[in-house]
């Protein structure tokens, strides 16, 4: 299991942080996913087939692009 946090700075309401939450833990393999409005990010716990190519692929589709 990986843990990462992704920095996403257009965060701006509780609509971003279900919007990506649901999007990530949809993901097979993405085990968590808590957003962060007052941090602007996104940690998310996850394992294969999930990756980190994937993760950053799936925030970027929904709007969400992680910066770090």
């Amino acid at each position: 299991m990986e843990t990462k946090t992704y920095s996403i700075p257009n965060i701006s309401c509780v609509h971003c942080v279900n919007r990506i939450e649901q999007a990530l833990l949809a993901l097979e393999g993405v085990d968590f996913a808590e957003a962060d409005l007052v941090g602007l990010s996104v940690t998310v716990d996850f394992e294969p087939p999930a990756d980190d190519q994937t993760i950053r692929q799936t925030l970027e589709m929904i709007g969400y692009p992680a910066t770090v």
